[in-house]
């Protein structure tokens, strides 16, 4: 039987030699020294960490008085670099110009751009629209170029009475630029060395071909532009007149839309929609009924033009308006002839009873205020007796017979035509 089963105990076999007691002297120094020991290393990791800080905290000191001895980079110098296109929106105070100036690269810092602009009348009157100016520029060398009128483009100006097409004065031979001449001359941007125009074709071709929807046409208007198909004229008189701005980097549609949307909302504005439903019209035929305004008559007729316009539409009597006669050709005189007054088109009034088709110009703000609110009278007919532009109304036919006559003695008419 084995010492285990005799349940003896087996002790572990010594290795090396037999370690001396100590005693109890000898254990308290020992202790003693061993405590001594740590407190030193504690010292020694305390000290090092304290090293690392101070060379951290002498690098922050020194990297201050650097950065407050040179400073941020708060300002571009020299001419700059290549040119690029900003645009200042609606309702961008200084501040945001300056923030949009800078994310362009045109500028370092906005606070050195602001201290530059401080009084400066042109700055703060600054008008939305595109901007061309180089990159990396001086702040007052920004403030420069954005004020220089040659630095803004795609400025947009439409007088009130334009249509689409240029128009060719018979007798003078002057020719009219319409809104797609317009549209492409403002269009045209140069930049870098490169210049960039849209043309008449690309616009004729986006209005013909653009959905009513793409081209951002109201829901007042679908219908009528709807049933003129594909010709270019059935955007006519929705761009209004004033001033625009077009992005000289979009394409013909996008233009166009744009024009279409900020028009439509600018009529909106004006309280169209309400007045016309009051009217018992909707806000396309007033448009178009404003467009016949500004066409047949001067600005303090314009109100007479209008009554004469809704009492012969309550007759019912065929307005007979040679602007209408006019609209689709491209040479146009004051007076038409018979052969011109007998085609049938859309817009011809001597034709067809009721309105055009189309607006056929793009009316003003006084000529849809015309539109809006007729002069009470009885009128029917009116005839612009000489050349300083003075008109007759009367209710009697007879009387405007005898108006006519006047006009033809004047020279206004022609008795050949």
């Amino acid at each position: 039987m084995s010492d285990a089963k005799a349940g003896k105990r087996i002790k572990p076999a010594a290795v090396g030699p037999p370690r001396r007691r100590m005693s109890r002297t000898e254990r308290a120094r020992d202790s003693r020294s061993r405590r001594q020991r740590n407190r030193q290393r504690r010292l020694v990791r305390g000290l090092g960490i304290g090293a690392v800080a101070l060379v951290l905290i002498a690098a922050v000191f020194v990297g201050s008085k650097l950065w407050h001895a040179r400073g941020p980079v708060v300002d571009f110098t020299g001419d700059g670099g290549p040119q690029v296109l900003i645009e200042v929106r609606e309702g961008d105070y200084t501040t945001a110009v300056g923030e949009t100036l800078r994310n362009a690269g045109v500028i370092a810092d906005v606070a050195t751009f602001l201290s530059a602009a401080q009084g400066n009348s042109a700055i703060a009157a600054i008008q939305p629209g595109f901007y061309r100016l180089r990159t990396e520029i001086p702040a007052a060398s920004a403030v420069r170029q954005l004020t220089d009128p040659a630095n803004r483009v795609g400025k947009l100006v439409i007088p009130e009475g334009r249509q689409l097409d240029d128009t060719t004065d018979m007798k003078t031979e002057r020719v009219t630029a319409g809104l797609f001449t317009l549209i492409a001359e403002a269009s045209c941007l140069e930049l870098n060395g490169e210049r960039h125009c849209l043309t008449v074709q690309e616009l004729r071709r986006a209005a013909e071909h653009e959905t009513p929807e793409a081209l951002s046409v109201p829901g007042w208007a679908l219908g009528p532009v709807t049933r003129l198909g594909h010709d270019h004229r059935r955007i006519e008189g929705l761009i209004t007149a004033g001033t625009w701005n077009v992005d000289p980097t979009a394409t013909a549609s996008t233009v166009l839309a744009k024009l279409i949307s900020q028009s439509s909302a600018e009529l909106d504005r004006s309280g169209l929609p309400a007045i016309a439903e009051q009217l018992g019209m909707t806000p396309y035929e007033m448009l178009v009924v404003a467009s016949l305004v500004q066409r047949e008559a001067l600005p303090h007729d314009f109100a007479k033009v209008a009554r004469v316009i809704d009492n012969r539409l309550a007759v019912p009597q065929r307005l007979e308006f040679d602007s209408t006669v006019n609209y689709p050709l491209d040479r146009q005189e004051v007076a038409t002839t018979d052969a011109d007054r007998a085609k049938v088109t859309p817009w011809n009034t001597y034709a067809s009873e009721g309105l055009p088709a189309t607006p056929i110009c793009s009316p003003g703000r006084d000529a849809l205020n015309a539109a809006e609110h007729p002069e009470p009278g009885d009128w029917l007919y009116f005839v612009t007796i000489d050349k300083d532009g003075t008109t007759l109304f009367t209710h009697n036919y007879q009387q405007h017979l005898n108006n006519i006559e006047m006009a033809l003695d004047n020279g206004v008419l022609d008795s050949s035509r």
